[in-house]
């Protein structure tokens, strides 16, 4: 079963757990501020989706600009960007949606979701 992890004020959210329901998807919900994704559970999805971890940062969100992290992330070890972003649910990507197997989509687009949840 697929994990969705959603802020639920996220438009962007709101539109991809619409989408799922929409094609019948299975999929259990997950609040990254209320039940956060560990810096362990980070890497795991991270090392198996082949994505960059880059990719993992909400790059639009309000903490990533006020700690610079624009500046500073090319910078950073891997574990000190799991520990960020395990420490700090709003700097994660949203929706985050995983299936445990290596299958991982970042944001929401439905040309990717059409191939990869549907």
């Amino acid at each position: 079963m697929l994990t969705v992890v959603i802020y639920p004020k996220c438009s962007t959210c709101k539109n991809a757990v619409l989408w799922l329901e929409e094609m019948n998807v299975k999929f259990k919900v997950r609040h990254i501020v209320e039940e956060a994704l560990s810096s362990k559970e980070i890497a795991k999805i991270h090392e198996g989706s082949g994505l960059p971890l880059k990719n993992f940062f909400n790059t639009s969100g309000v903490l990533y600009k006020e700690l610079g992290l624009k500046n500073k992330i090319n910078e950073m070890t891997e574990f000190e960007c799991y520990d960020l972003l395990g420490n700090n649910g709003m700097l994660v990507k949203r929706p985050l949606i995983y299936d445990g197997k290596g299958k991982v989509t970042l944001g929401f687009n439905k040309e990717v979701y059409e191939k990869t949840w549907k």
